[in-house]
């Protein structure tokens, strides 16, 4: 079983940055979740939502600043006595976590990051180790289609049971759904279906 961090251990840092990353090993978890999406100048950076405003210091969306200008701005979050932190790239995250050990899964919140999210989890080598994954089917939809390999999750609402056979034509690994909308009964038909939960 994988144990995520989910934006790292965002109820305890400021989430999807380097330290609640780091924090979220350190009390356990043994795998790694967030969100992908690009800069007004086309970087790919580790942040949820599509605005600032939730959990840092600025306002307005991610993708009409710059890495240098999201760069100034400071991640909050649940934070104690003032701590923050800043936005990692996607290439930084990577450099500091892909030699560990753990699993990976990396959720694309926007349209045309998934070419550029393959070819860098190629060139860290974590393919292996790493479930591409997203609330859009055509997202993971073109994740298949420019790497048939890649492991992929879909991110449902419901039980994600009347989703198998979409995720099946695919050659889709993995339903991702909430764990409170879960049964007995629809993990063992996801299961039964090949998938992974």
């Amino acid at each position: 079983m994988i144990n995520y961090a989910h934006r790292g251990a965002s109820e305890y840092a400021p989430e999807n940055t380097l330290s609640s990353f780091y924090l979220g090993l350190l009390q356990g978890a043994n795998g790694i979740e967030t969100d992908v999406q690009r800069t007004k100048d086309g970087v790919l950076v580790l942040f949820h939502d599509n605005t600032l405003d939730r959990v840092t210091d600025g306002t307005g969306k991610i993708q009409d600043y710059t890495l240098a200008e999201l760069k100034k701005v400071k991640v909050i979050g649940n934070s104690p006595r003032g701590f923050y932190d800043r936005i990692p790239t996607f290439r930084e995250f990577l450099e500091a976590f892909s030699e560990y050990d753990i699993q990976f899964a990396i959720e694309l919140k926007a349209a045309g990051v998934e070419e550029d999210v393959v070819e860098m989890i190629h060139e860290f080598g974590i393919e292996n180790k790493t479930t591409v994954t997203s609330f859009k089917f055509e997202y993971i939809k073109k994740v298949k289609e420019i790497d048939p390999g890649m492991r992929i999750g879909y991110l449902v609402k419901g039980d994600g049971c009347d989703h198998i056979e979409e995720l099946q034509k695919i050659g889709g690994e993995e339903m991702a759904p909430k764990a409170e909308d879960m049964s007995e009964e629809s993990v063992a038909a996801l299961r039964d279906a090949g998938l992974g939960v």
